[in-house]
Parts: structure tokens; C-alpha cells; sequence
């Protein structure tokens, strides 16, 4: 089993910066992707950004030039930081794991672990 710890959330103004923080631990194994997601109430969770099979990176266009994503391998962990947010950027961020190859990375169906969240409120 895998278990993911998502951190770093919080209130921010609207162009200001946050990074989160997504500890993985558990069961080692080789993954396909791992990415970041976020889902306001009310509405399907959606796909933010992600590190793909041979290490590409893709990013959602509404954030592409605004987050960035990164890791550490020896840490296990994967951040993302987001700059010049905005209140639309108001969601709860989750970190996710694909272990298959099967299934698009931006697909929240092919993910196969994902942690509990971590809150972003971005005020006008």
C-alpha cells in the first residue's frame, strides 16, 4: 500500500504564492505518473499538473506559466508551486499516483492512489 501526505495549503491573497507538498511512503514500486489534481465542491475533480512516464511534465492550461512542478526523489516527494494565483485557483489540491501505464495522465479514473487533500482559499 501506498500512502500520500499532501501540505502546504492555506489562505493567501490574490496574487500571491504558495507551494505544496506531497510526501509519498509505503510500498516501494515504480510509478507511471504522479500529479497533482484539485476539485471544488460541486464540481469533478480536475487534473492541475503532472510528471508522465519518461519524466514529462504537463500542466492544465488555466496555470501553465503560473505553477511549477517539482520533486525530490530522495525525499519521495513532489511539490508544486504555485504563483500569481488567483481566486479561481481556490480548490482542495490533491497529489496522486498512476502505477500503470494504462489510462491518459490527465484522467482522474487512471489513478490508483491519492492523499487527503490540502485546502487553497485564494481571496479577491
Amino acid at each position: 500500500q501506498v500512502q500520500l501526505v499532501e501540505s502546504g495549503g492555506g489562505v493567501v491573497e490574490a496574487g500571491g504564492s504558495l507551494t505544496l507538498s506531497c510526501v509519498a511512503s509505503g510500498r516501494t514500486f515504480s510509478w507511471s505518473s504522479m500529479g497533482w489534481f484539485r476539485q471544488v465542491p460541486g464540481k469533478a475533480r480536475e487534473f492541475v499538473s503532472v510528471f508522465a512516464w519518461g519524466g514529462r511534465i504537463y500542466y492544465t492550461d488555466t496555470v501553465r506559466g503560473r505553477f511549477t512542478i517539482s520533486r525530490d526523489s530522495a525525499k519521495n516527494t513532489m511539490y508544486l508551486e504555485m504563483t500569481d494565483l488567483k481566486p479561481e485557483d481556490t480548490a482542495l489540491y490533491y497529489c496522486a499516483i498512476k502505477i500503470t501505464e494504462s489510462g491518459s495522465y490527465w484522467d482522474v479514473g487512471a489513478y490508483n492512489y491519492w492523499g487527503q487533500g490540502t485546502q487553497v482559499t485564494v481571496s479577491s
